[in-house]
């Protein structure tokens, strides 16, 4: 039995794995049933902290391509490049994205309850919350690490 597809009990903090597994998926998956204007505020969002190399190195450089047609400085992902874009793709786009700017994955969740679209799934609503616990514990973790080891004898 796989401990991290279990559901948490007690309504505790869902486990580790779970958490960092989970955001890629989701994030996918709500991108799969989002109208293409929201699929593009999605990809823009993932994709402004990423260099070329980063770009170039996912999902065999598709996103590369929607960067560069996109503009740099005032990026805005065409719609016409959305349907190039699949499920896998994002997964390792998100997956990649959080290993250079977990901020920039945490803030699809201000963009999923700003857009009417998207905050009607329940898909996007679990997100949002695992969205919103990650971020809420690196602050409790960056407060704890400010306080120095002193405080943890």
């Amino acid at each position: 039995m796989n401990p991290t597809t279990e559901p948490s009990e007690g309504g505790g903090d869902p486990p580790p794995a779970r958490n960092g597994m989970a955001i890629p998926e989701l994030v996918a998956e709500v991108y799969e049933t989002a109208l293409p204007t929201d699929r593009g505020h999605m990809l823009e969002q993932l994709l402004r902290p990423l260099g070329v190399l980063s770009l170039v190195a996912i999902a065999d450089g598709v996103f590369a391509k929607i960067r560069f047609r996109g503009g740099w400085q005032e990026f805005h992902v065409r719609l016409e490049d959305i349907p190039n874009v699949q499920s896998a793709d994002i997964v390792a786009l998100v997956d990649h994205a959080q290993q250079v700017s977990v901020e920039a994955v945490d803030g699809l969740a201000r963009l999923v309850l700003m857009s009417p679209g998207l905050s009607g799934s329940a898909a996007a609503m679990v997100l949002v919350g695992l969205l919103l616990q990650r971020s809420r514990q690196r602050r409790v973790e960056g407060a704890r690490d400010q306080a120095g080891p002193e405080r943890d004898a």
